[in-house]
């Protein structure tokens, strides 16, 4: 594997936030910030690390001076639609973008939720997974209980194992393959998220792992805030992005009447009737193997009618 320097170079975002004393994220964050600095320290022997953030203007007032500071945000969903409950959440590419135009000279690109901390060895895992040939990976946190609030603490929280989730919010890939990636306007702290990144990396990517079991990375206690049913029209709204990047890289504008998504159907295992174009049911179905199955398909069919292309 071959790196732009003479060590690996990783380059490493968060999305901070200001909060109310009522927020998770007023014990979270702080701890994340701090187990990213100690994870930096813990690796600079081996692995070249910057510490990235974006931000709303309001919030870099609470972002300590070792992460550094990109430009702030200057749009949110809010200005993509109307929602029940406005909540001023941050598009995922505009997050990426920021990322990608702050790390000349990095190779690898990684992205994780605000609440996931790191644990010290973080940054060397990245390493030996990458040296292994994969270019985009996920890695699964650990939950561990939630009697933790401070980073006084932070010792027991390394030393806590925790139990795996299945929750995807540590995303790891190769720089150059960022301008193929397609987000709509996908936003951050609502459901699905996580498999739009997913989609990209999965389709782009030479080599993708899904890593369930490793303890890398940790998150205090298990509230899943994001799942109240005042927010499900953000759930939609990813939903529907989803959707549309898959229609997308089916290279079928009528991708439910693909007669080559049809006709695996059945091996898919998505209990679907694609005449009716329910895509909220079909996107329902998508466990993380399907998502697979159902790219690795798309990219045949696309190489299949490349490969047609030139014969003629």
């Amino acid at each position: 594997m071959k790196f732009n320097s003479t060590k690996l170079h990783i380059a490493h975002i968060i999305n901070p936030v200001k909060v109310d004393r009522f927020s998770d994220l007023l014990i979270a964050q702080p701890i994340t910030f701090e187990s990213m600095r100690i994870a930096k320290k813990y690796s600079h022997n081996k692995v070249k690390v910057d510490l990235i953030t974006t931000q709303y203007e309001e919030d870099s007032v609470i972002i300590p001076d070792f992460l550094r500071k990109t430009g702030n945000l200057s749009r949110s969903i809010f200005d993509i639609g109307r929602f029940k409950v406005q909540r001023k959440l941050p598009l995922i590419k505009d997050i990426l973008d920021r990322l990608y135009d702050n790390s000349d000279g990095a190779d690898y690109l990684v992205y994780t939720n605000l609440d996931i901390a790191l644990m010290p060895y973080f940054y060397m895992v990245i390493k030996d997974i990458i040296e292994k040939g994969y270019d985009a990976f996920v890695i699964n946190r650990r939950t561990i209980n939630n009697n933790y609030k401070t980073i006084s603490q932070i010792s027991l929280m390394f030393a806590n194992v925790g139990k795996r989730h299945p929750g995807h919010d540590c995303f790891v890939f190769n720089r150059s393959l960022y301008p193929k990636f397609k987000f709509g306007t996908a936003c951050i702290g609502a459901n699905w998220i996580g498999k739009v990144i997913i989609a990209n990396l999965i389709y782009h990517s030479s080599k993708f792992q899904e890593f369930k079991d490793l303890h890398v990375t940790f998150h205090i206690g298990d509230k899943r805030n994001w799942r109240k049913p005042e927010y499900t029209d953000y759930d939609q709204h990813n939903e529907q992005i989803l959707y549309d990047i898959l229609k997308d890289y089916s290279g079928n504008d009528a991708f439910c009447e693909n007669p080559i998504i049809k006709k695996q159907i059945k091996r898919l295992g998505i209990n679907h009737n694609w005449t009716t174009k329910k895509k909220h049911w079909f996107v329902k179905s998508l466990t993380m193997s399907k998502l697979r199955n159902l790219i690795s398909l798309l990219q045949t069919n696309y190489k299949s009618s490349d490969k047609r292309s030139h014969d003629t």
